[in-house]
């Protein structure tokens, strides 16, 4: 049995390109079928053994596929530039990252901010409103996690595919329009429905984010059941997952822990129970059909790559010993597989945010969205050292006066009260691989016209 997905490509801009008319198609073969749905598709019939990675690969061949740009790179960057770069971030950096305005020195982390995936993603989405300015332009999720460049795609007019009910209402899609797949990727009924509904389709996933995708794949190819270090309701995970055969996606070390005690028969730490409290806790974290006595056999390791480093390697490190333990050091290679699938820019904020903290610092600003995995561990690591860290979306939740309202790691939303002390200040600033260097400089603005504010009060 076949299926084809009829792909087309977009006429091009007559005035930059000379017309087109292109199509093509992909097949695949196997045996018995399941269904994919996407909510207002009609279901498309996708074997058992469909080989999402195959599909993939002709996917990215396909004549209405891109994600490479238009052509538009150098006027593009120059528009980003315009908006999002920093005179203030620029005079740090300028000075080894430490500088002194009034009675404020801000220290800044020696790594941060927009990661080389995020700013090509950026760029990407800003090319594809240049090359099809009058086309209707949608995008599956944000295209980062950052309130401003988001806000800022908005008032290009690129859409988000609303939700109903938890689920993308894809039918808002017609033949002609142009949909944007985020850093974070998209996950591969999404691909599906897409490329069955002939639109052209620019991809701006992370290249790291697809290295972790090859290899769950590669898990699945060998029979091992990938355990994925993440958020299981995160775009990021949610695509990975769908790339993999079957899985179970742990949070933490403690979930990890329990995953592996429940391989060793409760001789771990006793966390876990039966079966059914198991399947129970991971309800919302399993591949379909998922049997921990079945599937916990073989096991290899991915993460989100957003996620702390530290904690992916002491996971991975975790159900190494685990199968050692069950089934005998020379055997752990039938058991247990690993991949370094850990982000470099996720890596390198990290370890620049563990050198910052053992400065001497008052207080920490972290700046990044609040949807931010990536920056809730930057702010994870200022917490764990016992620092007053404040970690905030935008500039806007400072003020008025000296108050700030900003988030805690764990989710919580807290006001705070003159938060910046009197008198000189010291402060370690840091933000997300999502963050652009002007939402920083906005927040210190208002940092330093409090403490201005301050020094006027007491002439």
């Amino acid at each position: 049995m076949a299926i084809t997905l009829h792909l087309c490509r977009i006429p091009p801009r007559t005035d930059l390109f000379s017309p087109h008319s292109l199509a093509g198609s992909v097949c695949f073969r196997s045996r018995s079928s399941l269904s994919v749905k996407c909510s207002g598709d009609s279901s498309a019939a996708v074997e058992s053994d469909f080989d999402a990675k195959v599909f993939r690969k002709n996917l990215t061949r396909s004549k209405n596929y891109n994600r490479r740009g238009f052509g538009h790179k150098e006027e593009t960057l120059e528009l980003m530039n315009r908006e999002y770069t920093s005179d203030v971030i620029k005079k740090l950096k300028e000075n080894g990252f430490e500088y002194t305005w009034g009675n404020v020195t801000v220290k800044l982390a020696e790594a941060y901010g927009f990661c080389w995936g995020v700013e090509r993603a950026v760029q990407i989405a800003y090319e594809a409103r240049k090359q099809f300015p009058v086309e209707r332009i949608w995008i599956t999720n944000e295209i980062i996690h950052n309130p401003t460049v988001n806000k800022r795609l908005e008032e290009m007019e690129v859409k988000n595919i609303p939700i109903e009910e938890g689920r993308k209402q894809f039918e808002v899609v017609d033949k002609g329009d142009v949909v944007i797949l985020p850093a974070f990727g998209a996950a591969v009924d999404e691909m599906l429905s897409l490329s069955d509904r002939n639109v052209q389709i620019v991809d701006t996933t992370c290249p790291w984010v697809s290295k972790v995708w090859n290899t769950v794949e590669k898990h699945k190819k060998g029979d091992y059941t990938s355990i994925i270090h993440g958020k299981y309701a995160h775009e990021e995970t949610v695509a990975t997952a769908s790339f993999a055969g079957k899985y179970v996606i742990v949070k933490n070390m403690d979930e990890a822990s329990y995953v592996c005690d429940y391989i060793l028969g409760g001789e771990l730490n006793g966390s876990s129970s039966t079966r059914e409290a198991f399947l129970e806790k991971f309800k919302k974290a399993v591949s379909p059909g998922f049997d921990p006595d079945r599937d916990l056999i073989k096991c290899g390791i991915a993460n989100q790559t957003t996620m702390l480093k530290g904690e992916t390697e002491d996971i991975g490190k975790l159900v190494e010993k685990t199968m050692m333990r069950k089934y005998g050091v020379e055997n752990v290679n039938d058991h247990f597989v690993s991949f370094n699938t850990i982000c470099d820019a996720t890596q390198e904020r990290q370890d620049a945010m563990y050198k910052l903290v053992e400065e001497k610092l008052d207080l920490l600003l972290v700046v990044g969205g609040w949807n931010s995995s990536n920056t809730s561990h930057l702010q994870e690591i200022a917490e764990l050292r016992g620092i007053p860290s404040y970690w905030i979306d935008s500039e806007k939740r400072i003020g008025p006066g000296n108050r700030i309202a900003y988030k805690l790691n764990h989710g919580e939303l807290v006001e705070k009260e003159n938060w910046l002390p009197a008198g000189p200040v010291t402060i370690g600033v840091t933000s997300g691989a999502s963050t652009p260097d002007k939402v920083v400089e906005d927040a210190l603005i208002k940092v330093f016209d409090i403490k201005r504010e301050e020094v006027l009060q007491l002439a």
